[in-house]
């Protein structure tokens, strides 16, 4: 006769053995900010082994970054474990570690690869980056349109240099149709956020828009800015 409760208690055992994994992950974390790195590594190292990639992630940067510590062969051998399983800071950890070329010899293609697996995985920092690689043609061929369509999905989520930058495309016409006005728009918009740059390019757009424009533009950026702010990530 089957047992009804079997699979409860299956799965019971489950979300306890899950809740274990996060709590000591919790905790390793917890010292490794704290600079308790010989605590860390022992917390770390067993969820590792058992391959949960944050603690693979996490486990690496000790290696890689912290210098009493440092093992740069191990490090980078957790964060490629962690970037296997598509682990986003992995991915973007790994993609800016071949731009810089410094521990790794530099490859732009896999930088690109990287950043664009970490961007489709929705990393802000990523997408932004994988914008800038569209535009400088870094790792892939020069893409304009990629790039403001990669400036607009992090500029849409705040990430202030992302708004500046495509106030820039705009500008120039660059991926899309020259536009000062859409260009005032952006720069205001990044203004709003802090960043003194986008105020003197503001200025310069708004030389060229007539009165009525200026005024749209404003009202335009208010209300994507104030959308912006209240649907930015967490």
């Amino acid at each position: 006769m089957n047992n009804p409760f079997k699979g409860l208690f299956t799965l019971l055992l489950c979300g306890c053995a899950f809740i274990s994994i996060a709590d000591e992950y919790t905790d390793g974390v917890y010292e490794l900010n704290r600079g308790n790195f010989t605590q860390a590594i022992s917390l770390l190292t067993p969820l590792a082994e058992e391959n949960y990639a944050p603690a693979q992630y996490e486990l690496a940067t000790i290696y890689l970054d912290y210098g009493p510590r440092k093992d740069i062969d191990k490090g980078l051998a957790l964060m490629q474990k962690a970037a296997d399983k598509n682990y986003t800071e992995a991915l973007f950890y790994l993609a800016i570690t071949y731009t810089e070329g410094e521990i790794v010899p530099k490859n732009l293609v896999k930088a690109y690869n990287l950043t664009k697996e970490a961007a489709y995985d929705k990393s802000i920092t990523a997408e932004f980056n994988l914008a800038v690689m569209y535009s400088q043609g870094q790792g892939t061929q020069r893409d304009y349109t990629q790039a403001v369509r990669w400036y607009r999905k992090a500029a849409n989520k705040g990430y202030v240099l992302a708004q500046f930058n495509l106030a820039l495309m705009h500008y120039e016409g660059k991926g899309v149709k020259q536009s000062s006005y859409r260009s005032y728009i952006w720069n205001t918009i990044a203004a709003k956020s802090g960043y003194k740059d986008a105020e003197t390019s503001r200025l310069h757009d708004q030389r060229v828009l007539t009165p009525d424009e200026i005024k749209s533009g404003r009202r335009e950026a208010t209300a994507l800015y104030n959308k912006i702010q209240a649907n930015k990530p967490k």
